[in-house]
């Protein structure tokens, strides 16, 4: 991406092939109107120079329809990941051992658990390691930070999804002075280290921050204290939280600028508009899987001596 752009055209697939969007092909798109995104992945990759308040939260990088046409768009290409997951599957029953983990990070009301039951629900659950990261207990305090991090990689043929991650000891361990400067400063170099092992060792990292405006935060704050059933999402402390917004955003910007690497790059997608951060989701990982281009294993004993002797079993 281009020094402080966060849209980008169109571009043609490679290999002559027809530009998909939502399972439909260029043509079939604009027949049923449903508009042509270029790359999720080109539209919202940290470059060089990026800069987080420059981006809009209500912005739409990558597609330029509406509520209707996303939510089509998602549901298109619903199928797409549980199949691209299973061939993933198979594929370490062989010799190709790879994995593929989505790190998905964001201030509070940011749609992460949108995003764990419209995208991550669109997978089989027995080819997904989910791990919601929350506050360190007892035993992972007495660890390095990384410790409860590596134990929750996904093993080959997997699909590993965190909920909050490692980065949290870089975000919330700063904004609130949990642990010195010169401790959380040194976390980032560790933290590049760590994924770039973890690249080298056979998992495709996609790291996505949900931007989230604060206006949008309040309004959906005030939407759970408003509706009985939204009660048991509101948590008082989330209050608190926003009295540190400004603190938070210098953190994540630091975050990207400091850990969006060649290995492991971040992607920022604007949140305010739910059914956009959802579709953007669902195609950086489809992007992601489709690049992976996991195969069927072959089979290790001959297929047509086996069907004989089922034939006369």
């Amino acid at each position: 991406m281009s020094k402080g752009k966060n849209d980008k055209k169109s571009k043609k697939a490679k290999g002559g092939k027809k530009s998909k969007v939502a399972g439909l092909d260029a043509t079939q798109a604009s027949d049923k109107g449903v508009p042509t995104p270029s790359s999720f992945a080109d539209a919202l990759k940290v470059g060089e120079g990026f800069i987080l308040a420059d981006l809009d939260p209500r912005s739409t990088p990558g597609f330029d329809g509406d509520k209707a046409a996303g939510e089509e768009a998602l549901a298109a290409r619903a199928g797409e990941i549980s199949q691209f997951q299973e061939r993933l599957y198979a594929e370490s029953k062989g010799q190709v051992q790879r994995s593929l983990l989505l790190v998905v990070q964001g201030m509070d009301t940011s749609g992460k658990g949108g995003i764990m039951r419209h995208v991550v629900g669109q997978m089989d659950p027995q080819g997904v390691k989910y791990t919601a990261f929350k506050a360190p207990s007892k035993e992972e305090r007495a660890h390095p930070f990384l410790w409860r991090i590596r134990n929750a990689l996904p093993e080959p043929g997997q699909v590993g999804v965190f909920d909050r991650s490692q980065y949290e000891d870089v975000l919330i361990v700063r904004v609130h002075q949990l642990v010195p400067r010169a401790t959380w400063s040194r976390r980032y170099a560790q933290i590049n280290d760590f994924e770039a092992k973890a690249v080298a060792d056979g998992t495709t990292i996609v790291k996505v921050m949900l931007n989230i405006s604060s206006d949008e935060q309040k309004s959906r704050l005030t939407e759970r204290l408003e509706r009985e059933d939204k009660h048991w999402k509101y948590n008082p402390g989330d209050v608190e939280e926003r009295l540190h917004w400004p603190e938070y955003q210098a953190a994540y910007q630091a975050v990207l600028e400091k850990t969006s690497t060649d290995a492991a790059p971040w992607f920022v997608v604007p949140a305010d508009r739910k059914w956009y951060a959802r579709l953007a989701v669902q195609n950086l990982v489809l992007e992601h899987l489709e690049r992976m281009d996991p195969q069927w294993p072959r089979a290790d004993y001959d297929v047509e001596s086996e069907k004989q002797r089922l034939a006369k079993s």
